[in-house]
Parts: structure tokens; C-alpha cells; sequence
């Protein structure tokens, strides 16, 4: 996968791997008991969550999520999703809600003295520095993204330990 050049936020991707389900589980398994220090395996269902471990864990360290299903043929179908840490992935959406609210607010506001012809410039000053908080937001986001690349490979490759056939 090639994690460098991707635009989204949150890489997504669709994988078949030619080995059963239960393999997959049972090495799974016995694999979250060997990397415990360095990396936490959470499982629950057909889902596989992949962190950082605690000692190496930074702000920006991402984790992924596995979804496994059976195929009829007897290989698994894999969905897996990159993203940032549900803690910081939660507090960069309350910013973008709050952010999206004021600007709301104000083009009301706005709004309302334009049509009864009151001076509106403070309003529209409120709303272009929303806008760039936006921008600002969505470039701490990538910085945080492009930070946490070097362990979102290390979780790659302990995905492939679990999916190799």
C-alpha cells in the first residue's frame, strides 16, 4: 500500500486473502500475546483492532481497523481502515462542529443586517477567519498524518503477519 501519496485522512482499503477465516483468528490469536508491549490487539467478532502499544504511543499514532468476513469459497474478504487515534480523531471533529457552528451563526447574522442595511463587516471577518480555521484544521491533520506514517507501516506489517498465506 502506498500510504505517502494518499489524500484522504482516514486510507481505507479492500483486500481477499486466500486463508480461512478461523486461520486468520487463531493467528490473530496467538499473535496478540507475542507483540504485546509494542502493539495491543483488540478483538471483538469479525473486527481486528491494531494499536500502537502504550510505550510508544505519541499523539499523532495511528491505528487500524480490520474487518474480516467469510467468503463462500473459502478465503476472507479484508476491510481495513487507517485513521488517527479515536481520542484526537473525536476532539478534531467537536473543533470542525464548532467551527462549522459560528460560521453558521454568523452568515445568519450577517444575513439579517445586510437585509436591513446594517454594517455586516464584522460578521464577515468572523466568517473568512472560520474558513481558515478549516484550512488550518485539515493541515494539522495531514501534519499529524504524515507524522504518524512510520508506525501506520509498522501496523501494516503486522497486518500482513496475521493475512500472510
Amino acid at each position: 500500500m502506498d500510504l505517502d501519496n494518499q489524500l484522504p485522512l482516514r486510507y481505507r482499503f479492500d483486500k481477499v486473502v486466500r486463508v480461512p477465516y478461523d486461520t486468520l483468528m487463531a493467528r490473530c490469536e496467538s499473535l496478540k500475546t507475542t507483540v504485546e508491549p509494542d502493539y495491543k490487539i483488540k478483538i471483538s467478532g469479525h473486527h481486528i483492532w491494531l494499536h500502537i502499544g502504550l510505550l510508544s504511543r505519541e499523539k499523532h499514532s495511528p491505528h487500524l481497523h480490520l474487518e474480516l468476513e467469510k467468503m463462500e469459497d473459502g478465503n476472507t474478504f479484508v476491510r481495513g481502515l487507517f485513521g488517527p487515534d479515536p481520542v484526537l480523531w473525536t476532539l478534531f471533529m467537536f473543533l470542525h462542529f464548532i467551527v462549522a457552528g459560528i460560521f453558521i451563526i454568523f452568515s445568519m447574522i450577517a444575513f439579517s443586517k445586510w437585509s436591513l442595511d446594517q454594517p455586516f463587516q464584522f460578521d464577515l471577518v468572523v466568517m473568512f477567519a472560520m474558513v481558515n480555521a478549516w484550512f488550518l484544521l485539515y493541515f494539522i491533520a495531514r501534519l499529524n498524518r504524515k507524522k504518524g506514517l512510520q508506525q501506520a507501516r509498522e501496523l501494516e506489517a503486522l497486518m500482513e503477519r496475521i493475512l500472510e498465506e
